[in-house]
């Protein structure tokens, strides 16, 4: 059980390589490359592991705890504290493994992150189509079940991964190591990590990825980044999506800018339909000035 926000992080996880989609909506489970226990911290043959973690964060604050009504010295609200602190402490541990295990091999690893339906998915198949070949683009795409999305990528001609995370609602640093085995992007390339859909959680989890970057659909309206600030608030590109539809939408695009400013003044913002193209020369070209030359 993820103790940070509640969900069942560690079940039922599955992770295919290129070429194991299959052909149905759900594909058959098989052994993610005997990595089931999160627990297991070494690396394979220049593979990202899971390193070592850090030392625990202290589990005793000074002047020790309140008593509780059971009278065990430690309240409930502290133990969850505590429990967080310490998943969060193993999570940027493995993080930090992913994160120099892409550097030494010259890959730019973008989180990407949106509500469901934002548009990602389609981002990723016009990418592939019109710059994946130049950026040499591979992806991890997370759902919590089904194949779907990972097999629209494929046929845009783009190596995917594919990572069903059952009852998770994000990706942690763990699920991403395990990707990055089955998936082995070449050096020097652009990997995006498509994160499941959801606006509170995937921010809270470091990935070992060099960027963030956050899908706004204008179908959502404009108050999205003062709702979901820590979404927004490390973000270092939003793209803000389907502006083919603001002539049909009541969207204040002034309010959502100022918003943005307010929680993330340093966020550079990029108008986009992944629909219709419009934008998307911009990013690609902020892709190409992020990825490593050689």
């Amino acid at each position: 059980m993820c103790a940070t926000c509640g969900c069942d992080a560690e079940t039922g996880v599955r992770v295919f390589g290129p070429g194991e989609l299959g052909h149905g909506d759900l594909p058959s489970a098989r052994p993610d490359h005997g990595h089931a226990d999160p627990a297991h911290d070494h690396d394979h043959d220049g593979h990202p592991g899971h390193g070592h973690p850090a030392d625990q964060p202290r589990t005793t604050p000074p002047g020790g705890y309140p008593a509780d009504r059971a009278g065990t010295g430690v309240s409930a609200r502290e133990r969850t504290v505590l429990l967080q602190e310490k998943v969060l402490a193993k999570n940027d541990s493995l993080a930090a493994g992913n994160r120099a295990w892409l550097a030494e091999r010259g890959i730019l690893a973008v989180n990407l992150m949106s509500s469901p339906g934002a548009g990602k998915t389609t981002l990723l198949e016009r990418t592939a189509r019109d710059a994946g070949a130049e950026l040499g683009l591979s992806v991890i795409e997370g759902d919590q079940e089904t194949a779907l999305d990972a097999a629209r990528i494929e046929a845009a001609g783009c190596r995917v991964a594919q990572i069903n995370t059952g009852a998770g609602c994000h990706l942690d640093a763990d699920m991403v190591a395990r990707g990055l085995r089955a998936l082995e992007p070449r050096a020097r390339s652009v990997l995006v990590i498509e994160n499941v859909g959801n606006l509170v959680c995937p921010a809270l989890f470091d990935l070992g990825e060099a960027v963030r970057v956050v899908i706004s659909s204008v179908t959502e309206g404009a108050d999205k980044p003062i709702k979901y600030p820590q979404m927004f608030r490390d973000a270092d590109l939003v793209l803000l999506n389907k502006i083919d539809l603001l002539p049909y939408l009541d969207f204040d695009a002034q309010r959502h800018a100022a918003d943005l400013n307010r929680v993330n003044p340093r966020a550079m913002v990029l108008a986009i339909s992944a629909t219709t193209g419009e934008g998307l020369p911009a990013w690609y070209g902020w892709l190409r000035q992020r990825t490593p030359v050689g």
